[in-house]
């Protein structure tokens, strides 16, 4: 099922084409260590909602032109078996996207139809403007304002985030202002995937990247009863997918924010552990990230480990692995903040620092989702990301489906709850 209205997604209600290389670095770890990963194997893991985020409910979180979104799919929509045995079939796939370009027709669509046909629910076609988006954003990188937009009662859109130095923020837009239209296109009842395009002057078909930085974009706002207009320019921006909170006092734990691991996310984290108080300790948050570059996972899990293993993955067949480089901090205390949207890559980090007894897990059981997508470019230059394989934690745990079960259970309290036992830990209060 495809449910972003003109996107060519097939079974995923929101993703994005990673294409990491992954090397592994050897270290000591007490479990068997399987075949070292092949040096430049493509592998992907789920990213969610950087252009569509709504959910196989129906819901919505917030959407960014260069930011994750928070919500994931609906776990109970489908079985595990389902999820581990269909499989969408690679030759297949591009011998109808070869037919259909022969024929003078979209190989992209005749790809998503053989892909939605499998029942594989994480494989996906691209068009080459998807792709090209995508990279930029897992660099760290994208074109826009700086806006975060949600949807409302009503159909409504509205603001809730702003970036902090973007041209929103200078331009005094707020948490909380609706927004109205974009470029005179009205944005009530337009599905958010939508609204997202057009602020980044994106094509809302995917056949088109982002606007130039420089170019200008109309928004209407109300704010109570005043209504206006602000027209903005487009600029380079940065995602800020790491966000330190670092205590206000002499004493207290580090609290890193981590919203999706893209480029860059492994070396702040190591920055954010190198000055964290070794006594207070250090709250890692992984609600609601959805996934990401799996090479910054493995980085972050480096940060907290001495080498050894971060997880296997088997692709058609053949099973290789990810190790930590060495060097890490590994006296630290750690306590590691899950829930029901922390997926993938974000799942493989928890799920390493769990089994090798270096975090303790706190929150809500995480979404379920260990499957590995290896890209190829169809012949219209679509891309076509399909399963391939399945990764475990280093005990061997499967993720997908069950997700992870944190040491303690917790729901709205968590933080609080995190706090606590990061202070049984040696870490401060």
């Amino acid at each position: 099922m495809s449910f972003a209205k003109g996107r060519r997604t097939v079974n995923s209600p929101y993703g994005a084409l990673l294409s990491p290389r992954l090397t592994g670095m050897p270290g000591p770890c007490s479990y068997d260590r399987p075949r070292r990963i092949r040096r430049g194997a493509a592998l992907t893991l789920f990213l969610a909602g950087v252009l569509a985020t709504g959910t196989v409910t129906g819901t919505w979180s917030d959407a960014a032109e260069g930011a994750a979104g928070r919500t994931a799919p609906d776990r109970t929509s489908s079985g595990a078996h389902t999820r581990e045995s269909a499989l969408a079939d690679r030759a297949a796939v591009e011998r109808a996207a070869s037919e259909a370009v022969e024929d003078g027709k979209s190989g992209a669509q005749a790809a998503a139809e053989v892909v939605s046909r499998s029942g594989d629910r994480w494989s996906a076609i691209y068009t080459p403007g998807e792709y090209e988006d995508f990279q930029e954003q897992l660099g760290g990188g994208y074109v826009g304002v700086g806006l975060w937009v949600r949807p409302a009662a009503g159909g409504r859109i509205t603001v809730s985030r702003v970036q902090p130095g973007s041209p929103a923020a200078r331009a005094g837009i707020a948490l909380g202002d609706r927004l109205r239209a974009v470029d005179g296109h009205r944005t009530r009842g337009v599905p958010v995937t939508e609204v997202v395009a057009r602020l980044r002057g994106a094509a809302t078909d995917g056949s088109r990247g982002a606007a130039a930085a420089g170019s200008p974009v109309t928004l209407d706002l109300q704010r109570g009863d005043r209504r206006w207009s602000e027209t903005l320019h487009r600029t380079r921006l940065r995602s800020r997918n790491v966000v330190v909170d670092r205590p206000s006092g002499a004493h207290g734990p580090t609290r890193v924010k981590i919203g999706a691991f893209t480029k860059g996310t492994g070396d702040e984290v190591r920055r954010a552990v190198r000055r964290a108080s070794a006594h207070d300790g250090m709250l890692l948050d992984l609600r609601g990230n959805t996934g990401g570059l799996v090479t910054e996972a493995v980085a972050t899990a480096s940060a907290f480990l001495d080498g050894g293993l971060v997880a296997t993955y088997d692709v058609r067949g053949s099973q290789r692995a990810l190790y930590a480089q060495r060097g890490g901090n590994t006296h630290l205390p750690l306590v590691v903040l899950v829930d029901g949207g922390t997926m993938s890559a974000a799942e493989l980090l928890a799920g390493a620092l769990q089994d090798r007894g270096r975090a303790v897990l706190v929150g809500s059981p995480t979404f379920g989702k260990g499957a590995v997508q290896m890209p190829s470019e169809l012949p219209d230059g679509s891309v076509a990301e399909l399963t391939v394989g399945h990764y475990r934690t280093p005990s061997g745990r499967t993720v997908d489906d069950s997700g992870l079960t944190p040491d303690l259970a917790a729901g709205d309290g968590a933080e609080k709850r995190a706090r606590t036992v990061l202070s049984g830990l040696g870490g401060g209060s």
